[in-house]
């Protein structure tokens, strides 16, 4: 072998890479300690991105198309390397390879509950898991963050790598959008539409990576919320706590005055007696005064008798009253009901 021949056997003239993996993230060009000709092709295919790497310090990045290494393409590394005048030597770097095209089909979930506040509920314990499709979009920053220096970093390594981040991402999302868990439990598909334009700033920002889906496929929460949950999706109108708490007042009508408390008692003797006396012709005004009278209760109610009928939180009684729909009398720190005012709203 002449010299030639071993000159050009020690030098690297040709750059490519040709992925038939289909999970491979980033891979390191083997250099087998051979530098880079001056003048080399440097080869990146469709849905490849190339980025070199100096030194620890990140040098240019290659888009798709065939390209000659000199001085003229290169002048991040020309002024890494400080040749004053261009190069015309060979030289050594890092070449990394990174896969752009769509990764799809990707698990997601929480290995903790996340904890949730809600406006109805308070804070509610959730466990949520689902897929999303991403790519690279960042070649230094996924580098830095995500792959770092490793000769083949492949889908399974990413996935316990960002498997956590992505939650962390998704959590952070929902609190600021402020969704009701009512939302969250019921409809999957337009909840991971609306978060993704909160999830994908934080996820390019930090990993480089950009989410082309995010779906949830299931979200659980505790015994309780979903009892609530399934009250609240036999509601005609979903969310409206003025329509839940009469939802409510009627389910305590069905039991039966005897365990309903003064507030169901009021709300059958009322709501049945004055139907009665309106079909007998009778008018309004006579038939809601008879009402009243058939049904002795006393003038003011409290809102804890209120809430214990209807079987809901004190909280949403006292809502209510603090919305102005439903007028109250306040004495001290609580309030009292009138029973002329609870008359008006369960005529509502």
């Amino acid at each position: 072998m002449g010299i030639m021949d071993f000159i050009k056997g020690e030098l690297i003239d040709v750059i490519e890479w040709t992925d038939d993996s289909r999970d491979t993230l980033s891979f390191r060009f083997p250099d087998e300690d051979k530098a880079i000709k001056n003048g080399a092709q440097l080869i990146v295919r469709e849905s490849q991105q190339v980025q070199f790497v100096y030194l620890g310090e990140f040098g240019d990045t290659f888009r798709p198309g065939k390209h000659t290494l000199t001085t003229d393409n290169i002048p991040i590394l020309t002024k890494l390397k400080s040749w004053k005048y261009g190069f015309n030597s060979p030289f050594k770097a890092d070449v990394y390879y990174l896969n752009t095209r769509l990764f799809t089909g990707n698990k997601w979930g929480t290995a903790n509950p996340i904890m949730m506040r809600d406006d109805d509920l308070g804070i509610v314990r959730a466990r949520a898991f689902g897929i999303y499709d991403f790519r690279i979009i960042d070649s230094k920053l996924f580098l830095k963050e995500v792959a770092g220096s490793d000769q083949n970093f492949r889908l399974d390594e990413f996935a316990e790598t960002m498997r956590s981040r992505v939650v962390s991402v998704f959590a952070d999302a929902l609190a600021s959008a402020k969704v009701p868990v009512f939302e969250v439990a019921s409809r999957y598909t337009e909840l991971g539409e609306a978060l993704l334009p909160l999830i994908n700033p934080v996820i390019i920002s930090k990993y480089g990576i950009e989410l082309a889906s995010f779906i949830i496929e299931n979200v659980s929460v505790p015994p309780e919320v979903e009892q609530a949950i399934d009250k609240r999706s036999s509601m005609a109108a979903v969310g409206n706590l003025n329509d839940y708490v009469k939802f409510q007042m009627a389910q305590g009508m069905e039991k039966g005055g005897s365990s309903g408390g003064m507030a169901t008692e009021l709300a059958v003797g009322l709501s049945i007696a004055q139907q009665i006396m309106q079909q007998q012709g009778m008018p309004a005004g006579a038939a809601k005064t008879a009402a009243t009278a058939a049904v002795v209760l006393p003038d003011l109610l409290a809102p804890a008798d209120v809430a214990q009928a209807l079987g809901v939180p004190e909280t949403d009684v006292l809502a209510i009253i603090e919305s102005g729909e439903l007028p109250a009398k306040k004495i001290g720190t609580s309030y009292r009901v009138k029973r002329a005012a609870l008359d008006e709203y369960l005529a509502k």
